[in-house]
């Protein structure tokens, strides 16, 4: 009995060697695709001669410093300021980009502007021009505002939402007295 209790005992100790052994897989990733700086649940604020601009919220930024782009994604809050830096409309979406060169924004997926007026904008893909301060998309749009209802294909506005121009428009326009 105890010359089986003592060769079971070698059987187990030796069988783990017997193993093979399994290695994780390894891909190639290059250096482009590995950002230089990453946060996450971070503030960046955007100004221009200490004039703030906007300031966007997101849940994981991703600085790439070759590409001069910045990834935003897993949610991103941008509040909009005007030249007197008083607040004028806030976009929501779950991700998007930053160009660090020209300070341009793009956003995707689930895009909602609300302005201050009341005038909330929903669409797939919307971009904002730093310099112009303004928003344009080529994607469906639907606008409401405090007096109308509006749907169509590609847009431009200021970033308040006062000034819109739809290009294809596709849904009655129902007007608000």
């Amino acid at each position: 009995m105890r010359r089986t209790v003592v060769l079971l005992a070698l059987l187990l100790a030796a069988a783990p060697g017997c193993e093979e052994k399994i290695r994780p897989s390894i891909l190639p990733i290059s250096q482009a695709e590995i950002p230089d700086q990453e946060s996450w649940n971070s503030t960046v604020r955007f100004s221009d001669s200490s004039r703030v601009k906007a300031v966007l919220w997101a849940g994981h930024i991703a600085v790439f410093s070759a590409r001069q782009s910045t990834l935003l994604s897993d949610s991103i809050h941008v509040d909009f300021y005007n030249e007197e830096e008083v607040h004028t409309s806030v976009l929501t979406a779950r991700r998007g980009r930053v160009d660090d060169r020209t300070q341009n924004f793009e956003a995707h997926e689930n895009v909602i502007v609300t302005s201050d007026s009341g005038t909330i904008l929903r669409t797939d893909s919307l971009f904002w021009n730093n310099a112009e301060r303004k928003i344009h998309t080529d994607a469906f749009v639907d606008i409401v505002s405090p007096t109308e209802h509006i749907m169509g294909h590609g847009m431009v506005s200021d970033q308040n939402l006062r000034n819109y121009r739809i290009f294809r428009v596709t849904g009655q326009r129902t007007t608000y007295d």
